[in-house]
C-alpha cells in the first residue's frame, strides 16, 4: 500500500496518488458538507441530515485512513524538498498558508463532531419529519465525565494491550492521545457554549454558519497548497 500511495497521481500533476487521495477526499466530504448546508437553508431537514452524516462519515474515513497509511498528508513523502519554488516563496506564502491550514483542520474536527452529536440531540422527529427543536438543551458535568470516562476506557486498554506486545510506539501514542483531546474539547465546547446558547436549536444554526466558514476556508487553502507543491511550483516529485 505504501509503495503504491508513492505512485504517481491520477489527476495527471506532479502529485502522489497518496496526495491526490487526500485531495480528493478533503473535496468530497467539503461538497457534503456544503451540499447538506444548502438544504438547511431550504429547510429540507432530512436531506440536510443525511448529508451532514455522509459527509462526517467521509471525512473520517480520511483521517483513519492517514492514521493507518500516514501517506495521505500533503507532505506526506514529499517534505521540504517537494516545494520548487524560492525560498523566500516557501517561507513567507506556502508556510503560512499550511499552518493556517492545520489549525483549520483540529478546529474544523472538533466543531464537526460537535455539530453532528448536537444536531442528533437537538432534532425531534414528527410524522416523519426531522425538526430542530427549540426547547432548552443542556447536560451535566456527571453525564460528561461519564461519556468520557466511557471513551476513555478502550482506548485505555488498546494502548496497554500494545505496550504488552511492544508495539506502542510514540506516534501511536500521541494519535490517541489528540483523539481524547479532541473529545474533551468538544465536550469543553459544550459545557461553555450551552450557557451562551441554551436552546438546543438556536444553536446549531448559528454555530453551523461558522463551521461552513471553517470549512470552506478549509477547502481553499487545502486546495491551494496542493496547487502550489504540484503544479506551479513542483520539486523532486513525479
Amino acid at each position: 500500500m505504501a509503495e503504491w500511495l508513492r505512485e504517481p497521481g491520477f489527476f495527471g500533476t506532479h502529485a502522489t496518488v497518496g496526495a491526490d487521495v487526500s485531495q480528493l477526499m478533503a473535496t468530497l466530504f467539503t461538497g457534503l458538507f456544503v451540499i447538506g448546508w444548502i438544504q438547511a437553508r431550504r429547510r429540507r431537514a432530512d436531506a440536510h441530515h443525511w448529508m451532514m452524516f455522509g459527509g462526517m462519515i467521509a471525512m473520517l474515513a480520511f483521517f483513519i485512513s492517514y492514521y493507518l497509511f500516514r501517506q495521505l498528508g500533503v507532505l506526506a513523502f514529499e517534505g521540504k524538498e517537494g516545494f520548487g519554488g524560492s525560498e523566500a516563496l516557501y517561507n513567507n506564502v506556502f508556510i503560512p498558508i499550511l499552518i493556517v491550514h492545520i489549525v483549520l483542520v483540529v478546529v474544523g474536527l472538533v466543531m464537526a463532531v460537535y455539530m453532528i452529536v448536537l444536531g442528533f440531540r437537538a432534532q425531534f422527529i414528527e410524522q416523519g419529519r426531522r425538526t430542530l427543536s427549540d426547547r432548552v438543551l443542556q447536560t451535566t458535568w456527571r453525564k460528561v465525565g461519564m461519556i468520557f470516562g466511557a471513551v476513555c476506557l478502550p482506548v485505555v486498554v488498546y494502548l496497554l494491550y500494545l505496550l504488552g506486545v511492544d508495539r506502542l510506539r510514540m506516534g501511536r501514542l500521541v494519535v490517541w492521545a489528540g483523539f481524547l483531546a479532541i473529545v474533551a474539547v468538544v465536550f469543553a465546547v459544550e459545557m461553555t457554549i450551552q450557557r451562551l446558547w441554551p436552546d438546543g436549536g438556536h444553536r446549531h444554526r448559528a454555530l453551523g454558519r461558522f463551521t461552513m466558514a471553517i470549512y470552506c476556508i478549509l477547502f481553499v487553502t487545502g486546495t491551494t497548497t496542493y496547487t502550489m507543491l504540484y503544479l506551479l511550483y513542483p520539486g523532486k516529485i513525479g
